[in-house]
């Protein structure tokens, strides 16, 4: 087993000064993890830490997060202690609403990777719950042994998913260790512990080697959502790469259409919307005109969009933003986002004019604001401004306006006022919008830096 666990953190690439944190419950599975971690950590050099996440759920919670300071004690090993709330309104469950609590606080720690305890027999478990559940490929292939890290969160590794539950648990008796039982693991009335308890043992009666194959066919899975992916991936670059041509997407299979949005979301980290719910989605698209632009909502945030011949997806919430005063600053928070100011020589906003206003502040527009983007040009509406741009008018409202006392000198995606523009050979600064991804996904950007890259070109 120690064998397997080092050679999971060789094909992760953890080696020497790696920062390692093992989500501890307090079980048998993790307690067995962290003993393995920790003899590994002299030999391969990576710094090691345990978090352990107190729900509240239960009245012997306290005295397992004891359990797990103690045993991590005696260990030296650094232990922290994560309090969370659990929506009791979460559309999924309690189960669910725990696991969204737990992983969220777990996201949050400060390390390379987040290490946890996940067996085979887990592993098995997860397909058939999923599959219970109508899953697709993506669903069916379960837990990763290694998911790399994302912004804002830490790498997963599961280095026991190839082990099964009764080996970790005759490893834990091996070498003396103690570990706390979850009371709620014998309740039936979950619909995961019905499976552990009732569903798998009957199945390894009949078939002695259930777990394993169910595991085998959690990789089949994976290769061919893998293989999906690439085919999302290719779609994507065929309808424009970061912008799609909405004719260009209508114009591929509805499975295939199914498929890109179902990548572009999961590229945004959001749960993928349900079949029934997403075919409706692609047929009111599918009406979709030059005259009659159309927003669908796909359920979990997220909706899909066409607007002159573009389709993106963005986040549904209104981001809140809020006025903010510029004081030189390399940057401003913005909703999600950020507004960068880049100095440069003949490009932005000149610096002379703007030292002349006695504040200058990033806010969102005003009604009736006019804008003059070039000397003997009329000063403009910022709403017939944008749309000339092409910009959705549900997102005009969270654009940023840097304004010099009162008058706006520079808006994101339009322009700068040709009274504020640098001279050729003058200092000036070019302030750009990267939004976050869900206020940034209408211009296609998978990225803060692609929807700054399509932002700026209308800057200046």
């Amino acid at each position: 087993m120690l064998a397997a666990v080092a050679q999971c953190l060789r094909r992760a690439g953890v080696g020497a000064g790696a920062r390692l944190c093992c989500a501890l419950s307090g079980g048998v599975d993790s307690v067995v993890l962290l003993a393995l971690l920790h003899r590994l950590r002299p030999e391969v050099g990576f710094s090691l830490e345990a978090a352990h996440v107190h729900h509240g759920l239960s009245p012997n919670a306290s005295a397992w997060a004891d359990a797990c300071e103690a045993h991590c004690a005696r260990l030296g090993v650094p232990f922290q202690v994560l309090r969370v709330a659990v929506d009791p309104a979460h559309s999924g469950g309690p189960e669910a609403a725990a696991r969204a609590a737990r992983h969220a606080a777990l996201d949050r720690v400060p390390c390379d990777w987040m290490v946890f305890g996940h067996h085979q027999d887990d592993q098995a478990e997860t397909l058939l719950f999923r599959l219970l559940r109508g899953a697709g490929v993506a669903g069916a292939a379960a837990m990763a042994v290694s998911v790399a890290a994302a912004p804002g969160r830490p790498g997963r590794l599961r280095p026991l998913l190839g082990q099964r539950r009764a080996g970790i648990l005759a490893w834990a008796r091996r070498e003396a260790l103690s570990w706390v039982e979850d009371e709620s693991n014998a309740d039936l009335r979950f619909a995961r512990n019905m499976l552990r308890h009732r569903v798998l043992p009957s199945l390894e009666a009949a078939f002695p080697s259930a777990v394993p194959m169910l595991a085998r066919a959690c990789a089949n899975f994976a290769e061919a959502e893998g293989l999906l992916a690439d085919l999302a991936e290719l779609d994507a670059q065929k309808c424009g790469g970061r912008i799609w041509r909405a004719s260009s997407v209508l114009g591929l299979s509805v499975p295939r259409q199914a498929n890109l949005l179902r990548w572009r979301l999961r590229e945004y980290g959001a749960q993928a919307p349900s079949r029934g719910r997403l075919e409706e989605a692609l047929r009111q698209l599918a009406t979709a005109t030059d005259a009659r632009p159309l927003r669908v909502a796909l359920g979990n945030g997220w909706a899909c969009c066409i607007y002159r011949g573009v389709l993106w997806l963005e986040g549904v919430e209104e981001v809140s933003v809020q006025a903010r005063e510029w004081r030189g600053e390399a940057a401003l928070p913005w909703g999600s986002g950020l507004v960068r100011f880049e100095c440069g020589l003949g490009v932005g906003l000149s610096r002379v004019r703007l030292q002349e206003a006695e504040r200058l502040v990033l806010a969102a527009r005003a009604p009736g604001v006019r804008l003059q983007l070039a000397p003997g040009r009329p000063r403009q509406l910022l709403r017939k401004l944008c749309q000339a741009a092409g910009v959705p008018a549900w997102l005009r409202d969270r654009m940023p306006v840097l304004w010099a006392d009162d008058a706006p000198v520079w808006v994101a995606g339009i322009g700068i006022a040709c009274s504020h523009a640098c001279a050729p050979d003058e200092a000036g600064v070019m302030p750009c919008w990267e939004p976050g991804a869900r206020t940034g996904a209408w211009a296609g950007a998978g990225s803060a830096a692609q929807g700054r890259e399509h932002l700026s070109q209308f800057d200046g």
